[in-house]
C-alpha cells in the first residue's frame, strides 16, 4: 500500500471527534488554549466547534470540524461567513487536513 492511500484510508476512518482529540492535543504541546462547546444545544446555532488562541502568537483560530463526508449546516456558513467578513481566522477542518499535515502546518503559523 503507497503511503497516499495509506492516509486516504486513515482519514476516511477517523471521526469527527478522534480529529477534535488530536487537534486538542496537538495545539495544547504548542501552547494554544482551547474553547470546545460540549453541549451545543445551550450554544448559538452554528457557533464553530473550536476558539483557539495562541498567547504569543498573537492569533485566534476558529474552525469547524467535520468527518471527510460531513456537510456545513446553513447555520454554520452563516458563523464561518459572518467571522471571514470581520477578518477572523476562520474555516473548516477536515481529517484530511490532518492527515496532510495543513492542520499542524496552521497552528504553527505557516
Amino acid at each position: 500500500m503507497k503511503l497516499q492511500d495509506y492516509r486516504t484510508l486513515q482519514a476516511k476512518s477517523m471521526t469527527e471527534r478522534q480529529l477534535q482529540d488530536q487537534i486538542l492535543e496537538l495545539a495544547k504541546r504548542m501552547g494554544w488554549l482551547s474553547y470546545h462547546v460540549h453541549d451545543s444545544r445551550r450554544s448559538a446555532p452554528g457557533f464553530p466547534d473550536l476558539v483557539i488562541v495562541h498567547p504569543r502568537q498573537r492569533r485566534i483560530l476558529w474552525r469547524e470540524l467535520k468527518s471527510e463526508t460531513g456537510t456545513l449546516r446553513p447555520e454554520q456558513k452563516v458563523w464561518i461567513s459572518a467571522l471571514k467578513q470581520a477578518d477572523a481566522d476562520a474555516d473548516i477542518w477536515r481529517p484530511r487536513d490532518w492527515v496532510s499535515g495543513r492542520i499542524e502546518s496552521e497552528l504553527r503559523g505557516r
